[in-house]
C-alpha cells in the first residue's frame, strides 16, 4: 500500500467483507482499533442498514436489511498505519480502489461527501419502508374482503398509504380495486 505516511483528514471508506460477515468484521475491526490504540486515525465502524417492513403471509413483519451487502463503511484518517488495521482484519477482502495514475497501484477511494450523507441519512431514518413482493403489471389474489379469490392484475402501487390499484375484471370489464397491501399476494 503506498499511502502517505502522516494521516490525512477523516474521510469515509467502502470496506468489502465476506457476505453476511458484516457485522463480525465491525465488531473485530473495533477490536483491533482499541487493542492497536488508532483510535486517532479510524474513528467510526458502519455497517449500512435500513428498517423495512416486508408484506409476507398476509402479515407486516418489521426488520433491518443491509444496504450493501458484503460492504462496511469505515470512517478514518488514510495513513499506512490506519490501512494495515483495516485491511487485515479478519473478513476484509479490500477497500474499494481505483488505480492511481502515478505508480498504477488500487488506492482505496473515499466517498464524496453527499453520498456518506445520503447514506447515513437512509441509516438514521425513522419511517421504515414498506417492501412488497408485487410490481406494476403482475398478476395477483385478492385474499381479503369483498373480492377474496379474484384474481387481478397490479395497477398503480401507493407505498406512502399502503395501498395498491388492481384491475378487476367485472362481466367482461376491467374496474380498479383499491386494496391494503396486506389484501393481495402473488399468484
Amino acid at each position: 500500500m503506498s499511502t502517505t505516511k502522516e494521516a490525512t483528514e477523516p474521510l469515509w471508506y467502502f470496506v468489502h467483507t465476506y457476505s453476511g460477515q458484516e457485522d463480525r468484521v465491525k465488531k473485530n475491526l473495533e477490536q483491533r482499533i482499541a487493542t492497536m490504540d488508532v483510535r486517532g486515525k479510524i474513528f467510526q465502524v458502519v455497517v449500512p442498514t435500513e428498517e423495512v417492513v416486508e408484506i409476507k403471509e398476509g402479515k407486516r413483519v418489521p426488520k433491518r436489511v443491509r444496504l450493501y451487502p458484503g460492504y462496511i463503511m469505515v470512517q478514518m484518517s488514510m495513513d499506512d498505519e490506519s490501512w494495515y488495521v483495516v485491511r487485515n482484519t479478519p473478513g476484509v477482502t479490500g477497500f474499494i480502489s481505483a488505480e492511481d495514475e502515478k505508480d498504477k497501484r488500487a488506492k482505496p477511494v473515499p466517498l464524496e461527501p453527499w453520498e456518506v450523507a445520503n447514506i447515513l441519512q437512509q441509516i438514521a431514518s425513522e419511517k421504515p419502508k414498506t417492501r412488497i413482493g408485487f410490481t406494476k403489471g403482475q398478476s395477483v389474489r385478492i385474499t381479503d374482503g369483498p373480492f377474496a379469490e379474484f384474481i387481478g392484475v397490479v395497477d398503480s402501487i401507493d407505498m406512502d398509504k399502503g395501498k395498491v390499484s388492481v384491475l378487476v375484471s367485472f362481466f367482461g370489464r376491467e374496474t380498479p380495486v383499491e386494496l391494503d397491501f396486506l389484501q393481495v399476494e402473488n399468484l
